[in-house]
């Protein structure tokens, strides 16, 4: 669950019309807040933004889905062919 402060701040960014990704950017701070104290044991920083993305959804923020690895696994399935001919 994030801090008062952090829905706080989420909440004074959208009444001031920021992005999206403006407003989650108070819960991506909070989890590298934790993953600094060792309140959380993520393997990586960028495990963190992930963990702060995730909860910023689930608080409301209208943030577009995360990325696919269909357009991924495409581009190497064509790079595959066409290093086979």
């Amino acid at each position: 669950m994030p801090k008062r402060k952090t829905l706080e701040e989420a909440r004074k960014a959208t009444r001031k019309g920021k992005a999206p990704t403006t407003q989650a950017g108070a819960f991506v701070k909070e989890e590298i807040e934790h993953m600094k104290t060792g309140k959380h044991p993520v393997k990586s920083r960028r495990q963190a933004v992930a963990i702060g993305l995730s909860k910023a959804r689930k608080s409301g923020i209208n943030l577009s889905q995360r990325a696919s690895k269909s357009s991924a696994t495409s581009a190497r399935r064509k790079s595959r062919s066409s290093a086979t001919r």
